[in-house]
């Protein structure tokens, strides 16, 4: 049996997919959260076999959830399914080391393979993406500039752009004020951007924040 844990702030959408899921006779969730720091002590305390995961969520950020997941579980898959198109965050969600990317239109029966696809340890690629995937390497979109920051500094660029500073964002991550202003610095440097503000229009021009 292929025990599921679902993190996602909507009820009635964890509800809706327990019923999916109900018809698939290997698959059951396990476990649920809305909040990425419930989700992330619940998998440290129990076992389970997929994550998934929404990227919208409130508390933790969706990728600090994912890294504190994989040091907790390492070998714990983290499958996305998102409002999110593949375009804004499927990219960096692989290289936050993801096993899959799902939107919320999914047909339920993609949904179930996806899920036993990473259970086994596979990846799952959906034909949408496989195609985004080849249009970024053929395009070099890896040239803008967010996409050359690390996950911790995206991470930090995120938290700057929805009003944190420097204390909160240091409390948040668990890191000192110091380094969350090395980190600033930083980005700001690869971004080619001279403050706070001149990053908050790029993030908002760009669509970077999960709504």
């Amino acid at each position: 049996m292929i025990r599921v844990f679902v993190a996602d702030d909507h009820e009635l959408f964890r509800a809706g997919l327990k019923e999916i899921l109900q018809e698939a006779e290997d698959i059951v969730v396990a476990g649920e959260a809305a909040r990425g720091e419930d989700a992330v002590a619940a998998i440290t305390q129990d076992n389970y076999d997929v994550l998934i995961l929404d990227i919208s969520m409130p508390g933790l950020h969706w990728l600090e959830v994912i890294n504190k997941v994989h040091e907790a579980k390492p070998d714990l898959p983290v499958l996305i399914l998102t409002m999110h198109p593949e375009e804004q965050y499927a990219l960096r969600a692989l290289r936050a080391g993801v096993a899959g990317y799902l939107t919320k239109n999914v047909a339920p029966d993609e949904l179930i393979q996806a899920i036993r696809r990473v259970a086994q340890g596979r990846r799952y690629l959906s034909e949408a993406l496989a195609e985004h995937l080849a249009t970024y390497v053929t395009e070099e979109r890896g040239s803008m500039p967010h996409e050359r920051l690390t996950d911790r500094e995206y991470e930090v660029m995120c938290l700057i752009a929805t009003g944190h500073n420097a204390t909160q964002i240091a409390k948040a991550l668990g890191l000192s004020i110091k380094t969350i202003s090395t980190y600033r610095t930083r980005l700001l440097r690869k971004m080619g951007l001279d403050n706070n503000a001149e990053l908050i229009r790029y993030v908002l021009e760009h669509n970077l924040l999960p709504r």
